[in-house]
């Protein structure tokens, strides 16, 4: 019977035929690939909030139509409600008198003045080419045009 070898002979043997293999350094891990990785997704992630922020988030000005009156086959009454974030800027409001259909039928620009308080309430008539049966606040602005201002 053969005496078995002794084992630091053969881990020695095993040890060069890996370092002949694989080379004599240990094999690294690239560690800063998640981390960058990581922080590429969370400034991706800030951009795309900031954009949604900036389209989708609370407005300067709202506008909001409380009612409205059929006074003649020619003229409707409407009560709006503006709320603006600086109530020292001047504002623009697009009021549309419309038919049953959708069809607008009238419009007129509001001039709301600068003031004291953050939201005005106020009517308006608006003028239309036939017979009104609703009607809707357009839009609303702080570029108003030169021909509106009282200055």
């Amino acid at each position: 019977m053969s005496e078995p070898a002794p084992e630091s002979a053969g881990s020695d043997e095993a040890t060069a035929r890996r370092a002949d293999r694989y080379g004599t350094e240990p094999r690294r891990r690239k560690r800063w690939i998640p981390v960058v990785l990581g922080v590429v997704v969370v400034l991706l992630g800030l951009g795309v909030a900031y954009l949604g922020w900036q389209k989708y988030g609370p407005d300067d000005i709202t506008a909001e139509q409380l009612g409205y009156t059929v006074v003649d086959d020619s003229t409707m009454t409407v009560q709006l409600k503006v709320t603006r974030k600086d109530p020292q800027r001047p504002v623009v409001c697009f009021v549309r008198a419309m038919a049953r259909d959708g069809s607008e039928l009238g419009r007129r620009e509001v001039l709301i003045e600068p003031s004291i308080s953050g939201t005005i309430k106020m009517s308006t008539t608006v003028r239309s080419s036939a017979r009104p049966s609703a009607s809707s606040i357009y839009a609303c602005s702080d570029q108003v045009p030169a021909y509106l201002r009282a200055e």
